[in-house]
């Protein structure tokens, strides 16, 4: 099995057709070109997949992909992310024979949960599934962001591998890279990814990282070797070219912008066939695709 250690993970797209089918062959590219651009690590079925959105089997044959392409290169993440625990057991248990090296879930949501109760989720997760199990803060979706002690007792305890840090705040991450207990920590943040590298982060999940792999990549090895002059040039870079999730503002929700923008960059870069994102999102129209364009035509992709 590859394990995971650091580096760039980007949350892979999931390519659909206008049917809204797994689009197989365009997944494919796009594995094939992270891979090639340096990518440390693929995350399959995240927020940037649209995980939330597909059916079970098509969550499952996208992992499938994914997994074949990686062929062991690189380390395959799978999100397993649902509302309770015996639910997410079930994607674990598909998640692990479908071929993914690790696992990936965040605390319960929907169904009344309490932090309290955050440890026994994680716990039986990882009892039920033989896979390094990393913890995903995002409680912007989730409703609770995971308390400090809890990800230190979970580390310690050796219930989870790592933390991938998608809560916005900056405190509650470096409390965890400063503690006594050793906590791998991804940060999920593409416009501060130099910062949390700065406070020790091993590594980044940037949703940006599919448009432009390369970019992440320079910035972490910038990061690797002390060059902070050059990791915050890149950076700059990115914040700008991250721009590309707002090109749909004021007429669909920020996520439907981001996702439909994420995906048109993709197909101008010639990496999948069409930018169809999952419903009830909004798909962006020709103005907005081209004002895409024009952003990674300003950050020397086009």
């Amino acid at each position: 099995m590859t394990q995971l250690v650091g580096g760039v993970v980007p949350p892979v797209c999931t390519p659909l057709t206008p049917e809204r089918e797994l689009d197989v062959r365009s997944l494919e590219r796009l594995a094939a070109f992270l891979i090639e651009n340096g990518m440390h690590g693929l995350f399959v079925t995240g927020s940037t997949g649209e995980v939330a959105y597909l059916p079970d089997e098509t969550r499952y044959r996208a992992l499938e992909v994914v997994a074949g392409v990686a062929a062991g290169q690189v380390p395959v993440l799978a999100g397993v992310i649902d509302t309770t625990t015996p639910r997410v057991i079930e994607h674990a248990k598909a998640a692990k024979a479908a071929g993914a090296d690790a696992l990936v879930a965040t605390a319960p949501f929907y169904a009344p949960t309490d932090p309290v109760e955050f440890p026994g989720h994680f716990r039986a997760i990882r009892a039920a599934v033989d896979l390094p199990l990393i913890a995903y803060d995002i409680p912007v979706s989730v409703g609770h962001k995971l308390p400090t002690d809890v990800v230190l007792t979970l580390t310690e305890d050796g219930t989870l591998d790592a933390v991938k840090d998608s809560s916005g705040d900056l405190d509650g991450l470096r409390a965890l890279l400063e503690s006594d207990v050793p906590v791998r920590c991804f940060s999920g943040s593409e416009v501060l990814a130099d910062v949390g590298l700065f406070l020790g982060a091993h590594g980044l999940v940037p949703g940006l990282g599919n448009v432009d792999p390369a970019g992440y990549v320079r910035l972490y090895e910038a990061a690797r070797r002390g060059d902070w002059a050059a990791a915050g040039a890149e950076q700059t870079r990115l914040r700008k070219l991250f721009r590309i999730i707002g090109v749909g503002d004021g007429r669909m929700g920020r996520y439907s912008s981001a996702m439909g923008a994420f995906k048109e960059g993709l197909v101008a870069r010639g990496v999948i066939t069409g930018g169809t994102t999952s419903v009830p999102m909004i798909p962006l129209n020709e103005t907005e695709r081209g004002a895409v364009r024009q952003h990674l035509a300003e950050a020397g992709l086009l």
